[in-house]
């Protein structure tokens, strides 16, 4: 017999934002998300993702470019996400106790959030040296679906990510990868997917950034064998599509990996 609780858990309805961001611009960063998720999105939606740094790119210029917990961009989030009637997610730098931090919004219609503090900090690009790294892991729920949030450079350590204690349905990574490692990108997606049994939504930005170094895309939904739901290289763009709840259970009963998985903590 059929567990009713797994029964009623619904579709997700998910709207990429692989979008191109101006440098070091939160005014017309915020001018385009808002211009295009108005236009651009015609269905009901559970789930707006957004880019590593939507607001600013991915700057180390964090004096100039933080804002505080509650600013700006974080009411703007506030207002998309209720004015759309879902959950608004990327991140920003925020200064937090003479701190800053690569922090991803969980941002809900009634205004009530959770954050998630980038933990791999990209020491080639020397965020480690403007950056104070997060320490704990955060799953979010929505619609009976936990959610595992993780930000660009963290996709790199399956063990951060192992879905094992901390049993999630979708991976959520939101990131700034630049298209000289593309490749790394594409397989290390697929890779996070297989092993943990999971859903996995990558969204990339496009286009150059001040430093110009060009991001090409490829985000991404892939299903828990690996399949491609969606998958787009190069060229802004604003995509919904839905993810089966009754597929991933289909899918770990038939194949019972999980269950051998090595226990251990981070």
């Amino acid at each position: 017999m059929e567990n009713p609780e797994y029964l009623q858990i619904e579709n997700l309805k998910i709207t990429v934002f692989q979008a191109y961001l101006f440098w070091e611009n939160i005014e017309k960063n915020l001018q385009n998300l808002t211009l295009r998720i108005s236009a651009g999105i015609r269905e009901k939606t559970d789930l707006i993702v957004l880019p590593e740094m939507f607001n600013t790119g991915f700057t180390m210029n964090v004096e100039t470019q933080h804002e505080e917990m509650g600013g700006r961009t974080m009411q703007w989030m506030k207002h998309v996400a209720f004015k759309m009637d879902c959950v608004v997610t990327g991140s920003l730098i925020i200064k937090e106790n003479d701190r800053y931090y690569n922090r991803q919004i969980w941002m809900n219609p009634d205004g009530t959030f959770q954050q998630y503090d980038k933990k791999h900090l990209f020491g080639l690009g020397n965020e480690d040296k403007n950056f104070t790294p997060g320490n704990n892991p955060l799953i979010v729920e929505l619609k009976g679906w936990k959610i595992r949030l993780a930000i660009c450079y963290d996709l790199r350590f399956p063990v951060w990510l192992r879905n094992v204690d901390q049993s999630y349905d979708l991976l959520l990574i939101i990131a700034s990868w630049p298209d000289k490692r593309v490749l790394h990108w594409k397989a290390l997606v697929a890779a996070r997917a297989i092993e943990n049994q999971s859903y996995v939504v990558a969204v990339n930005r496009v286009g150059h950034d001040g430093n110009e170094i060009y991001h090409s895309g490829h985000s991404m939904c892939l299903d828990p064998n690996g399949n491609t739901i969606y998958y787009k290289p190069e060229d802004e763009d604003l995509y919904t599509f839905s993810i089966n709840y009754q597929e991933l259970v289909k899918i770990r009963r038939q194949f019972p990996f999980l269950k051998d998985a090595d226990k251990f903590t981070v």
